[in-house]
């Protein structure tokens, strides 16, 4: 890896007035943004505030319409990523770019191999590989390993070699957390600080204000294809950003409207699954707002899918509204429970289906006469659900594929709406959703359940601790696939909850 300058106060990046426009839509108007050297630096906005369009100008992906870019005080206008990459400028996407049927090695030095005489050099390259492994922090990964067979964590660490195996000079990292657990998280922006202070500039884009008040030394804001905001994470707060990202304030992110807990709809005693949970006993009412905190692994995830008859139930008792046993996931729907999955692209949503199809998906009976289904009866339907929720589409004959995040996983609670569900298990439901999505997600989540007229029963699985403070009346922790007794939100705190999650509080 070439040696970079570590002046901190030297301007590596700068984009200023970028524009770009798509027919009459202006995707980025006046955009400025200026990047030091070794330094972090985060990216904020909503789905749709330029972030991805001005990444794509920058990795030579797009050409700007208007503006200029200089990198390291020289004119840089990539005509293609390849050019990009060259240059020294890098993407680490969310949808990691690696070769799966490739070895490590290989993909570590895809399209930078040595070569001698035109011939690819078998041994250079697995030193260079194994030298820039050691740089990431993984020198004992095996590299002849195809990466297919690697964990999230580790294709991770091939795809920032592989950055470094071209001396970037800007590492631009997407969304980079979304498939990582804890540990891992740690140990990514522990390479990052590393990064840093060997000269790297970083870009990071997360949704999570937490990890960019954790990693980055300054922000940038964009909303509606202008930058809005900037300034050192140090000198400001999360409800700052997130009024910079909205554009208005939005007051207490959290809504709590009085809890009235109701009848019990679900009663679990020592429940245990084919692996996980070990141990699960819980009741949960109606009128309240169940929360499940813990370690990623821990087994909340499939306490919820037993709960709803994705996983089996090797033994224990459970008893959900009138129905007593473990049962399929076609039985819980017909009697009103619904579950949205935290793998939102394979598992919560038909991506190639519209919008309109996957919100009647499981209530396809209200959308029919006689077993045939009516078209503008789902149309009906649909343009309700979306006006209700404020899903942001061309038209309920949109692929939902295309919607932000956001929208999708509204798409996703849609349906349990529309499907008239009682008891709703949440895993996860606001991971890679935007903050101003979040807050429309906790609305909603606060509405079913202190709802007047037909109060809900709602359990959510998150891993984000102020979230589960926020939204729920009672939290419950999972440690090491044993479920702990449900309590109080008043009577915990973040750090008597992960120190249950860590097992040093039991």
């Amino acid at each position: 890896m070439t040696p970079l300058s570590t002046d901190a106060a030297a301007l590596r990046l700068a984009m200023v007035g970028v524009g770009k426009r798509f027919g009459a839509t202006a995707a980025l108007d006046g955009v400025d943004f200026a990047l030091r050297v070794g330094e972090v630096h985060a990216l904020v906005g909503e789905n749709g505030a330029g972030k991805s369009t001005l990444m794509k100008v920058l990795s030579g992906a797009l050409a700007l319409d208007a503006g200029s870019i200089q990198l390291d005080g020289e004119p840089y206008a990539p005509r293609s990523p390849a050019e990009a990459r060259a240059a020294g400028v890098a993407m680490i996407y969310q949808e990691l770019s690696l070769a799966p049927h490739l070895s490590v090695a290989e993909n570590v030095l895809l399209g930078a191999q040595p070569t001698r005489r035109g011939i690819v050099s078998w041994a250079a390259l697995r030193a260079r590989a194994r030298a820039l492994l050691n740089v990431v922090g993984r020198p004992s990964l095996d590299l002849d390993a195809p990466v297919a067979t690697l964990a999230a964590a580790d294709r991770q660490l091939v795809e920032i070699a592989r950055a470094l195996a071209r001396d970037a000079r800007v590492i631009v990292f997407d969304e980079p957390t979304s498939s990582l657990g804890n540990e891992d998280v740690a140990r990514l922006f522990a390479l990052i600080r590393d990064l840093a202070r060997r000269g790297v500039s970083i870009v990071y884009i997360s949704h999570a204000l937490e990890e960019v008040f954790a990693i980055a030394e300054r922000f940038t804001v964009l909303r509606d294809g202008s930058s809005v905001a900037s300034g050192r994470t140090s000198e400001t707060d999360a409800s700052r950003l997130v009024a910079a990202m909205v554009g208005r304030s939005v007051g207490e992110l959290y809504p709590r409207s009085p809890a009235r807990p109701g009848e019990v709809v679900a009663t679990v005693r020592a429940l245990a699954g084919e692996r996980l949970p070990r141990e699960a006993t819980l009741e949960i009412r109606r009128g309240e707002v169940l929360g499940l905190a813990g370690l990623v692994g821990a087994g909340r995830s499939e306490f919820l899918r037993a709960l709803f008859g994705l996983e089996r139930v090797r033994s224990g008792e459970l008893r959900i509204l009138a129905l007593d046993g473990p049962r399929t996931p076609t039985e819980r729907w017909a009697q009103g429970v619904g579950f949205v999955s935290e793998d939102r692209k394979s598992e919560g949503l038909a991506l190639g289906l519209s919008v309109a199809d996957n919100l009647v998906l499981a209530g396809l009976d209200r959308c029919s006469s006689h077993g045939v289904i009516a078209p503008a009866r789902v149309e009906r339907d649909a343009r309700a659900w979306i006006e209700r929720l404020g899903i942001r589409c061309l038209s309920p004959r949109q692929p939902v594929g295309r919607l932000s995040g956001g929208n999708q996983q509204k798409v996703a609670l849609a349906r349990l709406l529309h499907a008239d569900a009682d008891v709703l298990l949440l895993d996860e439901p606001t991971r890679g959703v935007d903050v101003g999505s979040k807050a429309e997600i906790y609305r909603l989540i606060d509405e079913l359940a202190r709802s007047g007229e037909r109060p809900r029963a709602v359990v959510v699985v998150s891993s984000y601790l102020p979230e589960l403070f926020g939204t729920c009346d009672r939290i419950a922790v999972m440690t090491r696939g044993r479920l702990g007794p449900a309590r109080d939100v008043g009577e915990l705190d973040e750090h008597a909850v992960m120190l249950e999650a860590t097992g040093a509080g039991r």
